[in-house]
């Protein structure tokens, strides 16, 4: 099939969006179909014209409220061509509560894909039903970093913006006793007004926290793969590629206790922290740091789980979703309503 792919972020945005909807085109391109991406259906006028000028025959709409204009537009435009539906951390955990475009998307989809397991607890009975989870793979860089010797690096990865509560790991190494080791190493750009300049001066103020800026794909993986720990302080997500990257890296996770981590790292993972704790975070990295049975019970837990990243799996679980649209047709008219949430 020929499979338009909307992602709501620019391309080459090094968001997870754009990581997700790249990688997602390779799987689907590994299987057969011709794949475009673009930010919109259909395309802006300043885009080139995906499959020579020829229609999609199905759209893959990653984030069901920013993608609200897509899927109505195909819906409109491309009756009876299947719809596939992404849910965000934003989707599942926000505006599947609050926004009626979200809620639209989620009924108008043939079938829904979510990046856990735990998100299926967000859907009602009819939108599980068409929802298949889909993991995240990842490739660690080879050949493996060695990890730095003159400090205990903490890499944490993620653009800044209020739902990543970026600086919450720098508070946490501020609380770390004058013997520890730990440097967070803060690699992303700045998504909001103000936070670059918050992250220069924490750097300038805190000897704990180094802030990289925005680094390449390769480059975020060999941080990440040389790290001690990587260290998540989300809010929400819907299943962060930065954990399933640890995975297939090595490299154990401290997470805040959010469905999206939980969902792929376990429900008995030692390794949560509550969410916004600042102490306990502190807590948990100054134990990662100086207990070796503790450190070595988080590799272990995340190595038992390092199969969730393996491309084959992903590539696979995209091979069955394909196979229930083609084998089950498109979903039954349900005439759901918002009260249904």
């Amino acid at each position: 099939m020929r499979i338009l792919l909307v992602s709501p972020k620019p391309r080459n945005s090094r968001t997870g969006n754009d990581v997700t909807s790249r990688r997602w085109a390779a799987r689907l391109e590994s299987l057969g179909h011709e794949v475009a991406i673009r930010n919109r259906y259909p395309p802006g006028d300043d885009d080139d014209s995906p499959f020579g000028g020829r229609e999609p025959e199905m759209l893959v709409a990653l984030h069901a409220r920013r993608s609200a204009g897509s899927v109505k537009r195909w819906q409109r435009t491309r009756p009876g061509h299947p719809l596939v539906v992404a849910l965000t951390g934003t989707d599942l955990y926000r505006d599947l509560d609050e926004s009626p475009d979200a809620r639209g998307s989620v009924r108008a989809a043939d079938r829904l894909v979510v990046l856990q397991q735990k998100a299926l607890e967000r859907l009602t009975p009819e939108w599980r039903a068409k929802a298949h989870v889909i993991h995240q793979s990842a490739e660690a860089p080879e050949p493996a970093p060695e990890p730095r010797e003159d400090v205990f690096e903490v890499s944490l990865l993620c653009h800044m913006r209020p739902v990543k509560d970026p600086f919450r790991a720098a508070e946490a190494a501020r609380l770390l006793p004058e013997a520890s080791r730990i440097e967070i190493v803060h690699a992303g750009r700045a998504l909001r007004e103000g936070l670059e300049e918050r992250a220069r001066r924490e750097e300038r103020e805190n000897p704990r926290y180094r802030w990289v800026g925005e680094l390449d794909r390769e480059q975020a993986l060999r941080l990440l793969a040389r790290s001690r720990l990587m260290v998540l302080t989300s809010r929400l997500e819907g299943g962060a590629n930065v954990v399933t990257e640890a995975l297939a890296c090595g490299t154990p996770v401290i997470s805040t206790r959010i469905d999206g981590s939980v969902g792929l790292l376990g429900e008995r993972y030692p390794g949560y922290v509550p969410v916004g704790d600042t102490g306990a975070l502190a807590r948990m990295l100054r134990r990662a740091e100086e207990d070796d049975a503790f450190y070595g019970a988080l590799r272990d837990a995340c190595r038992q789980r390092a199969e969730l990243a393996d491309p084959e799996l992903e590539r696979t679980e995209w091979a069955d979703l394909l196979a229930a649209l083609q084998n089950g047709g498109r979903k039954a008219e349900h005439g759901t309503s918002d009260d249904d949430r």
